[in-house]
């Protein structure tokens, strides 16, 4: 663009994408390097390998910033997950208006569902906003997860909490 040709255009890594599977499970990351704070391209470029005819989870930030919209742009569906704390009702509001503009149905997980007050739950109500799923405080899921344990594998009771959460939401994006 610039006529006296000063300024050229090159291009420049700012991260990778890494694929792998486990077991029927194909998984994409995309990991942004150090010092790189322009995170979009690279959840572009991840996105790119995503299998139309395959079931795609993408996770994203928190928050409402620009990597968080490309995560979500396009998706057929948006799980928000939340805690009833004043910071995650706020979040929860603006992720709401952001998903409302962009026309993406979405549902809520309530996570650490028994801690705080009821105003995140009447948010939800008021907003005719489908809570999915709540996963109560326990010192156990956090001992787990510190230790790489997933929910499932420590309280194999939370599959069946999850296939329903599943089934919830390919009925609505059926």
């Amino acid at each position: 663009m610039c006529p006296n040709k000063a300024i050229t255009e090159v291009d420049k890594e700012i991260g990778v994408v890494e694929i792998g599977t486990s077991n029927k499970l194909q998984f994409i990351h995309g990991k942004l390097n150090i010092g790189e704070v322009m995170s979009p391209p690279l959840i572009m470029a991840v996105k790119e390998y995503i299998n139309p005819t395959r079931i795609a989870v993408v996770d994203a930030p928190p928050g409402t910033s620009c990597p968080v919209v490309e995560a979500v742009k396009g998706s057929d569906f948006c799980i928000l997950v939340t805690e009833p704390t004043p910071f995650g009702l706020n979040d929860l509001i603006l992720a709401v208006e952001i998903l409302r503009k962009l026309n993406i149905p979405f549902g809520v997980v309530i996570n650490r569902s028994d801690i705080g007050d009821d105003k995140l739950n009447s948010y939800c109500k008021k907003e005719g906003i489908s809570v999915l799923m709540q996963i109560p405080l326990k010192k156990e899921i956090a001992i787990a997860y510190s230790d790489g344990v997933t929910i499932v594998e420590a309280f194999p009771y939370y599959k069946k909490a999850f296939t329903a959460l599943y089934e919830k939401v390919a009925r609505r994006v059926r």
